[in-house]
């Protein structure tokens, strides 16, 4: 807790009731009029769902499996994150798309309801990546513990029930999820889920590129496979975010890369804790037409 104490707080605001960072607010008539291109695509999530695993391999697929040219920069400079405004040093994720030639991907951890209308405008192709609300709650967790320009997590107990009333950066897990579930019908979004990625990844790298035009061999494939595997990706320094100063993300208190798997939150959550969570998502969730799978 020492290294947690020594921290700048960081300001948080709201937009539309959804409790975002202080910077975004600041920021947001830029963000929300954001102007998207036919030919971006798109990939959101809420925060720790597998968005820079997502995002290599579409990228991967994009530059039809080169890996050069996959590393030809770090993940957030190929793709910027629309929502994020750093540090002064560092342009915004809007500024830095605007640099960029066509076909851009793009990042975002907006709830649907806050997403710049213009990439419904211009019926822009998106990937929405879900992952199960416990293994994502106790990644966010760690995550909020190293990312210096997160507010402070607290105990687990604290962010538990933070987490829980969807009292944290980018809102409810739960309004997430289902908010882009429901725009399937209306919108061209790939929905894929974590676990089923983490299970036969070239099954679920398969649907991307069918969904982004695409037509590869499986060798190509493969290797894309191979240079998004957990190993590869925590050993790229275009993808590990070492590229980011520590006293941004101090990857010594926990890896930005940290474990990759379904179920860790059996080693976090309290009988108790459980009782309570599986009450809740059976409230919030029912209806929604989707299954998650906290195991495998």
């Amino acid at each position: 807790m020492a290294q947690e104490a020594q921290r700048i707080p960081v300001a948080m605001g709201h937009i539309e009731g959804v409790p975002l960072l202080g910077s975004t607010c600041d920021a947001w008539d830029s963000i929300y009029n954001f102007q998207a291109r036919g030919d971006d695509i798109l990939i959101a999530t809420f925060p720790k769902s597998g968005t820079t695993w997502m995002q290599e391999i579409m990228d991967l697929i994009l530059q039809e499996g080169d890996a050069q040219k996959g590393r030809r920069a770090p993940t957030y400079i190929k793709v910027p994150f629309i929502d994020l405004i750093p540090t002064k040093t560092m342009p915004s994720g809007v500024e830095l798309a605007q640099t960029m030639k066509s076909p851009r991907v793009l990042k975002t951890h907006l709830p649907i309801n806050l997403l710049p209308p213009s990439f419904w405008e211009k019926n822009v192709k998106a990937v929405y990546v879900a992952r199960n609300a416990k293994d994502c709650m106790v990644s966010y967790y760690y995550f909020h513990k190293m990312n210096k320009m997160l507010p402070p997590p607290g105990t687990w107990e604290n962010f538990f029930s933070a987490f829980l009333s969807g009292d944290v950066p980018w809102g409810s897990w739960f309004d997430h999820v289902i908010g882009w579930g429901k725009a399937m019908d209306k919108h061209q979004i790939l929905f894929i889920f974590y676990e089923d990625m983490i299970e036969d990844p070239m099954r679920e790298i398969r649907k991307v590129m069918k969904f982004l035009g695409k037509d590869l061999s499986d060798e190509v494939l493969e290797n894309i496979k191979f240079h998004t595997s957990f190993q590869a990706m925590k050993e790229n320094p275009m993808t590990n975010f070492s590229t980011i100063p520590n006293a941004v993300f101090d990857q010594t208190i926990s890896p930005f890369i940290r474990k990759g798997t379904v179920g860790d939150w059996k080693t976090h959550f309290s009988v108790a804790q459980n009782i309570i969570f599986d009450e809740e998502y059976k409230k919030k969730m029912e209806g929604s037409g989707l299954n998650f799978r906290t195991e495998l």
